[in-house]
Order: structure tokens, then C-alpha cells, then sequence
């Protein structure tokens, strides 16, 4: 059994951290994000083999006739995968030297019998730069996926191969990688808060569709049927766009992802869809984004958002594609709770005096990988009177959750199923109006009239407070002489130092 590891949510991992490691090792000197996509690849294909070989196992004692009909598979969500495609036949030829050309062909052969994959997978293995002895030990290397019985358990190990591979990417390409992934723990931590039992879950910048895949997760953990979330996204990065309709196809989920160049503000692919719930993670203070070209533009109800940065455009967007009803959860940078330059300051005004911003969370440090700029999430709500849940009106909830989460290695910190617990609980416990309190230095219910004496900056510490200090109890006497002992040391070590610099400087004379 390989050693147990533990992921983002603490669970254990056990064969995938220990399978990265084995296809890392494989890499040599490629760049991680060439190495990306010739390994997300071959786990894809080899998901859908599996899917397939079970499936047709299946029709052979049923319904053998049936075993070679195309239909009797897309039936059931199954990809069909003609002979040349199948796992078994490049395993069978790992070791010769142009299984670089037969991982193209199965690649193209697939797209070819199933549309909603054209131009998705990559078909570039048989490029002189890629190893074929590389390329055929990972054939050997995921070959040994261990797959459990039945075809569900086969989807969502090889789904919990595909995500953590992606994460781990995400960790070697530093900023750039991250860019196209948000860690999972900050996405738990959206999804428990908003909780997408049921209807049109949308990500204008889906990136390699984590958002789904947590929404997914947690309906499937609720007991839910995973039909009943309807998932829509848009990506205009092409490569990353390719890497969530994988990603997305590995777990089994129906989804309507749009790729264009332009993205979501200059080419809307999806102008009359309204959902349920929102999830997004754009880039932070984009400069570029076109805005010059869209000042006059139906999105913008509560103020034209600057061309220097896209930050209320996306807010702004967001609420625009929401239900009468609806609700999200957004990623953007600290700078969006507090600014006023180019006109952002009235805009977030506005957006308090609409009432729709309903819960703003200051998240630590390190949580992601491409960027160190301290983030936030700002969470909004269509309509704070909705009868699932209280009367919110003229309300926000702070949430400062800087001190939560434990670093992972040197450089990035993850939330625990504890923290998230803690955040969404409050969240739920204030959105319900059942035994809720204010926290001090943690959470904090806020006016509308309070957060207009701040100015309508939302930064959570203005309102939430310093947590209270707990009583020392310790006699003074105790205390006191304590006290005098920590002065002592202090005295000891400045005099330790002064004496240091001294012989120093004399050493620096005596050679002038």
C-alpha cells in the first residue's frame, strides 16, 4: 500500500500523491507545462477506455448485440472508443517507437466518433521533443490506476487522479499554472457557503472547471442526484478551456463550456442565461481589459468600471447573469474592498446601497499559487428577502479568516475541513437567523448605516474588531517576577551584541 498523504481537505490521498511523484520523475527536463498536458492526456484517454471496456463488459453478458453500438453507450453518458483508441491496444505497443504517432491517432479517432470532444484533446505526442521510452513507461505507470469495482468507482478515482494531478501542476508552474486553477480548499470553502443543491450553477472565467467539480461533489455528498445542477462556464484561454471540458468529461458532468478569444465581457456567449449560483475566481486587477470599447453596456447598473482594472466588471457582470433569486461567490483582490480610485469607490457604494453584496470574508495569505497579492471573497445576493432564508435587508456579515489555515509546505497554506466548517457555519447561522453572535476579531454583522461611517469600504478588520484578550488569572506576585526575569534575559542578550559589534569594528580597524 503506498504511504498515505494528505490532501487540501486533510483527507488522505494515499496512491495519487504517490503516482505524481512516479510521473514527475518521468518528466526530466521538460517544463511543467508542456509535461502538463501530455500527462493529463493519457489520464483522460485512459478514462475513457475504462469507462468503455466496462460498459462493454457489461452488454456482452447482457445484451451482446448491442456491445458494438455506438448509441447503446452514449446512452449512458459513455464515450465511445474505437478499437485503435483503446487502452489496451497502446499498452500492448508502450514500448515501440512510434507510440508517440499511435497516441495521436487514438487521440483523433475519438474526437472523430464523439462531437462534443472535437478539437479538446491533444494530439501532439508524436512531436520529435517528446520521449518515446517516456511516453511509454507512463502508459505502464497509469495502467496501474487502481480502479476499485464498477464503473463509478472507476470515474471518481480516476476523477481524484485528474484533480490532484492538476493541482500539483498548478504548485510546479507557480504563477503562471495557478492562473488557470484555484486551490481546492478555497473553493470548498465557496461551495459550502452557497450550497448548489439544485439549478444553473456559472463561471464567466471557469479556468479548469474546480468550480464544477466542487459543485458536483457537494451535491453528490448531500445526497443529491448530480442532474439536478445544470452547469454553463466560458474560458478564453483555448488550452485551459481544453483542460476543463477534460476535466469535466473525467468526472462524467454534463456541462456547456464556451471558448472565444475575446471573453466573457467583449463576446457574452451566453447573454440570456440568468442562474442560481455564481462561482468565479477572475484574475486580479486586469488593466487590459478592453473597457474603453464597452463603457455603454447594460451590465453596468451600478457605475461604468474603469478601463485601468476589471475588478467591478466582473462583480458587475456576475450580478448580471444572476437569478431574480441567485447568489455567488467571488475571488478578487484586497484592493476591490477598499479602493476609490477611477470612480471604484462609488461603484461599491452603490453596490451597498442596492443591497447586494451579503458577505465579505478577508482570507489569508499563501492560499494560492499564482499570486501573493492578499485576496478576498465577496459573496452576493440578488434578493436578501428570499423566503429560504431570513430577512437580510441593509445587512452584510464580515467573516476575518487571516488567521486561519496551516502552511502545507514553505510557500502555501490550505484551509482545513475545520476552517471551512467555520466560515460557511457562520455564514449559514447569520443567512438563517439561528444562534448567531458576533464574534470579536472574527466576525461581525454590519449596518448599512455603520458601513457608511467607514466610508463603504468592506474590509472585514474595520468592523469585526480585535479579538478579546483572555484574563491572566496568574497572581501578580508571579506575574511581576516573570516579568523582571524576561528584562534580565533582554538586558543579557543587548549586552551579548553590543559586545559582538564592538570586537567586530575593532577587527575592521586593526585591517583598516
Amino acid at each position: 500500500m503506498a504511504k498515505q498523504a494528505e490532501n487540501e481537505n486533510g483527507a488522505n490521498l494515499g496512491f495519487e500523491a504517490e503516482l505524481f511523484k512516479a510521473a514527475d520523475k518521468l518528466r526530466g527536463n521538460m517544463e511543467p507545462s508542456d509535461y502538463k498536458h501530455v500527462a493529463l492526456g493519457l489520464i483522460f484517454l485512459k478514462h475513457i477506455s475504462d469507462s468503455f471496456e466496462a460498459k462493454r463488459a457489461e452488454l456482452l453478458t447482457e445484451y451482446p448485440e448491442g456491445a458494438e453500438d455506438p448509441d447503446e453507450y452514449t446512452a449512458e453518458n459513455v464515450f465511445w472508443v474505437p478499437k485503435e483508441a483503446r487502452w489496451s491496444h497502446l499498452r500492448a505497443n508502450a514500448k515501440q517507437s512510434g507510440i508517440g504517432k499511435l497516441i495521436d491517432e487514438a487521440m483523433l479517432a475519438i474526437e472523430n466518433v464523439n462531437a462534443s470532444l472535437k478539437a479538446v484533446l491533444p494530439k501532439d505526442y508524436a512531436r520529435p521533443a517528446l520521449n518515446a521510452v517516456m511516453l511509454g513507461e507512463l502508459i505502464d505507470l497509469f495502467s496501474g490506476i487502481p480502479l476499485g469495482e464498477g464503473k463509478g468507482k472507476a470515474r471518481d478515482v480516476l476523477g481524484r487522479v485528474y484533480e490532484y494531478f492538476i493541482g500539483q501542476f498548478a504548485g510546479s508552474e507557480g504563477k503562471r499554472g495557478g492562473e488557470f486553477y484555484t486551490p481546492r480548499s478555497v473553493v470548498r470553502t465557496m461551495v459550502e457557503m452557497l450550497e448548489p443543491h439544485e439549478g444553473r450553477v456559472y463561471d464567466p472565467c471557469c479556468g479548469s472547471g474546480g468550480m464544477f467539480v466542487q459543485s458536483e461533489n457537494f451535491v453528490e455528498s448531500h445526497e443529491g442526484r448530480i442532474g439536478n445542477i445544470a452547469i454553463y462556464g466560458q474560458e478564453s484561454n483555448y488550452t485551459t478551456w481544453r483542460l476543463a471540458k477534460m476535466n469535466l468529461a473525467v468526472r462524467g458532468i454534463d456541462a456547456d463550456i464556451r471558448w472565444n478569444s475575446e471573453g466573457s465581457f467583449h463576446k457574452d456567449e451566453l447573454p440570456d442565461l440568468r442562474a442560481d449560483y455564481s462561482l468565479a475566481n477572475p484574475p486580479f486587477n486586469i488593466s487590459d481589459w478592453g473597457g474603453e470599447r464597452v463603457r455603454e453596456d447594460a451590465r453596468w447598473k451600478y457605475g461604468i468600471p474603469p478601463a485601468s482594472n476589471a475588478n467591478f466588471a466582473w462583480l458587475q457582470h456576475i450580478l448580471h447573469h444572476l437569478g431574480p433569486n441567485g447568489t455567488a461567490g467571488v475571488v478578487l483582490a484586497n484592493g476591490s474592498m477598499s479602493s476609490t480610485q477611477s470612480g471604484e469607490g462609488e461603484i461599491r457604494k452603490a453596490m451597498i446601497e442596492g443591497d447586494v453584496v451579503d458577505c465579505m470574508i478577508a482570507l489569508p495569505g499563501q492560499l494560492f499559487y499564482s499570486t501573493q497579492i492578499p485576496a478576498c471573497l465577496w459573496f452576493l445576493a440578488k434578493n436578501k428577502k428570499n423566503e429560504k432564508f431570513r430577512d437580510r435587508s441593509s445587512e452584510i456579515l464580515f467573516i476575518d479568516a487571516r488567521k486561519f489555515g496551516h502552511m502545507v509546505d514553505r510557500t502555501r497554506r490550505e484551509f482545513s475541513d475545520a476552517d471551512i466548517e467555520s466560515i460557511a457555519g457562520t455564514y449559514h447561522r447569520w443567512r438563517e437567523g439561528k444562534d448567531y453572535d458576533d464574534v470579536a476579531g472574527f466576525c461581525k454583522s454590519a449596518t448599512r448605516m455603520e458601513i457608511a461611517t467607514h466610508g463603504h469600504v468592506l474590509t472585514p478588520g474595520r468592523y469585526v474588531g480585535t479579538e478579546a484578550a483572555e484574563e491572566d488569572d496568574t497572581p501578580f506576585p508571579e506575574r511581576f517576577a516573570a516579568l523582571q526575569v524576561n528584562l534580565e534575559e533582554q538586558f543579557t542578550q543587548s549586552g551579548l551584541l553590543t559586545e559582538t559589534i564592538r570586537q567586530k569594528l575593532g577587527r575592521v580597524i586593526a585591517n583598516g
